[in-house]
């Protein structure tokens, strides 16, 4: 492969090298929420900021964690843990937002990821679409484990995952919107939770790299709730989605030293 990086010993998209990130990482899409994300940390540094990635190093109970945005989708999310992992990480949280699918999960419950439905295309040039994308079970624990220390509302079970945000908020105006009907209503049937863009992608690829990889999502609305006429206010705080991912990672932090 040509080193697009001409030898500079950093990762050619997140700008990062080997030091730079710890072994646990916080990955979240957008940019902005990763100063919010660090300052949970102790000591925490900016150590990359190029394209749709920021990433920052700091501690927590005395080892190296690190948070990276990774944009939106599976494309740049799947360049962030490729990079990562070349530069030692092993272990990663996804911490996003979601839209509600079953009527049970409400505006600002969090819903912790136990697999997901690959609709996206990112995640079949790594994998035949047989193959399952399913979070590690370790993290899967310790994000609920988190969950009830911090007494957060949450949800365990599988999430979809899609390529075009509009293609589930307004189907009907795509050329291809029957067919996203028809799925989106069969995911509901099967009993999807949510719907996000990125978590398949991952879990795939961290299948792939021999990694561990969860996610846990903050329900921001759910459109199935406001079709049956169910109270669906928009929640956008993220703050109790962060604060149970630090939980797990510190949990994590804990099993894996005792091992």
């Amino acid at each position: 492969m040509i080193d697009y990086t001409e030898g500079s010993g950093k990762q050619y998209h997140i700008g990062v090298g080997t030091g730079d990130v710890g072994s646990y990482v916080i990955l979240t899409g957008d940019p902005k929420r990763c100063d919010k994300i660090a300052a949970y940390f102790d000591n925490p540094k900016l150590v990359g900021d190029s394209r749709e990635y920021v990433t920052y190093t700091g501690y927590l109970d005395g080892v190296k964690v690190s948070v990276c945005s990774t944009g939106i989708g599976g494309p740049s999310a799947s360049i962030a843990m490729e990079e990562l992992v070349a530069c030692g990480a092993d272990t990663f949280i996804r911490v996003g937002t979601c839209g509600g699918m079953d009527l049970n999960v409400k505006s600002g419950d969090l819903v912790i990821a136990t697999g997901s439905v690959r609709m996206e295309g990112t995640s079949r040039e790594y994998a035949p679409i047989e193959f399952p994308a399913v979070a590690n079970l370790d993290i899967i624990n310790a994000l609920v484990e988190g969950a009830n220390n911090l007494d957060m509302a949450y949800h365990t079970g599988v999430i979809q995952c899609k390529d075009a945000f509009y293609g589930q908020h307004r189907p009907e105006t795509l050329p291809n919107g029957q067919e996203l009907l028809r799925k989106w209503d069969a995911w509901v049937a099967l009993g999807c939770l949510a719907s996000e863009m990125e978590s398949s992608a991952l879990f795939v690829v961290a299948s792939y790299l021999h990694v561990r990889c969860g996610t846990v999502l903050l329900t921001v609305a759910n459109q199935e709730r406001a079709k049956n006429g169910l109270p669906n206010p928009q929640v956008h705080d993220t703050d109790g989605a962060i604060r149970t991912a630090v939980e797990a990672l510190k949990i994590l932090i804990a099993q894996d030293d005792q091992k």
